[in-house]
């Protein structure tokens, strides 16, 4: 069998975008994925595409991260298109929660921030927020800040309509495929979408690291949370079908993936005290995730030097929401280095 014009490793919502967009223009592509498709940091996200709780600077991903989110709604219409499948996705908007006065300055100081690089924000008396989530705690709430742009995708659905369209495009997909190093690959341009395993491929390639996360999750109504809610580390979202996920924590702690269940509690509460009417019994779920963080806590997203290695990983907390504009940006570098085909 002939070697690809692309070999992709990786089989995440970044990989599997690369794919289909390289696809797309007429490329042979093959994905490399050590477990199954879309299994690991995609398959644990919780979906928030959510500039406003993430970019608190400028800097280049910060302005990705606002035109990734701006994009999505058609990346999400052609995928629909191609693959038959449509993913849950919910333009709800997010609320960043103050409890004191202290950190209702500090989130009014970010929203200022955040509004030069184009993310708008409406501020909200606590009778605001309260008229907007009901089952909110009220006591000692100061006020918010209302994100109108953030919004919700169920990454699982999305990874599902991914696959599909990337099959029907002629992309050859081999799960349990592991790649211990890149020299084992011969032919055209490879692609590095391995997450938090990318630098395990080279010594020579960027630090990749895990930076392992809890979620927990409540079967409740649906139309139950409206909103994505923010306090500090805690958020709730809910998806279209009533799954409302709280998060999350942050430990650096290698590849471990023990679900430690004092862990969970504690997320619990942290939930519960935003929405104790609504969180009352302990999560049905929890699961852990392995986010992809890299050196220079930037995404890698380019070509490695002058190889034939392009590298698209270390995206964090963000993969979820940067896959379109990753994938457009490696396809069409790969496609401007190929020359016009």
């Amino acid at each position: 069998m002939s070697a690809p014009d692309v070999t992709v490793v990786g089989g995440g919502i970044i990989g599997c975008s690369i794919a289909w967009r390289l696809a797309q223009q007429g490329f042979s592509v093959s994905i490399y994925e050590a477990n199954r498709i879309g299994s690991e940091a995609s398959w644990a996200g919780a979906g928030m595409l959510a500039p406003g709780g993430e970019v608190d600077r400028d800097s280049p991903w910060a302005l990705r991260s606002i035109e990734s989110l701006r994009v999505y709604p058609a990346f999400l219409d052609e995928l629909h298109e191609e693959s038959g499948l449509a993913a849950d996705y919910r333009p709800c908007g997010a609320i960043e929660l103050a409890y004191s006065e202290g950190e209702f300055s500090t989130d009014q100081a970010r929203a200022t921030s955040q509004a030069r690089l184009g993310i708008h924000s409406e501020r909200l008396s606590a009778n605001e927020v309260l008229n907007r989530v009901p089952g909110l705690n009220a006591r000692g709430l100061e006020g918010g800040f209302f994100y109108p742009r953030d919004a919700i995708v169920d990454p699982r659905e999305v990874v599902a309509a991914l696959r599909l369209a990337c099959e029907r495009r002629g992309v050859r997909i081999e799960e349990g495929r592991r790649v211990d190093s890149l020299s084992e690959l011969n032919g055209g341009a490879v692609v590095v979408a391995a997450g938090a395993w990318a630098s395990a491929l080279s010594p020579a390639l960027p630090e990749a690291f895990p930076v392992k996360g809890y979620l927990a999750g409540y079967a409740l109504p649906r139309g139950a949370v409206g909103p994505i809610l923010r306090r500090g580390h805690t958020y709730i979202l809910q998806r279209s079908n009533g799954f409302t996920i709280a998060g999350s924590t942050t430990e650096r702690a290698g590849f471990d993936r023990t679900v430690d269940p004092s862990i969970v509690q504690s997320i619990h509460r942290r939930a519960h005290q935003l929405l104790p009417s609504l969180l009352i019994a302990s999560p049905e779920e929890s699961w852990i995730g392995f986010r992809p963080g890299a050196a220079g806590d930037e995404p890698q997203v380019g070509r490695f030097g002058e190889s034939r290695i392009w590298l698209a990983y270390g995206h964090y907390r963000n993969g979820i929401l940067l896959a379109p504009i990753t994938a457009s940006l490696i396809a069409a570098a790969i496609i401007a280095s190929s020359g016009t085909r």
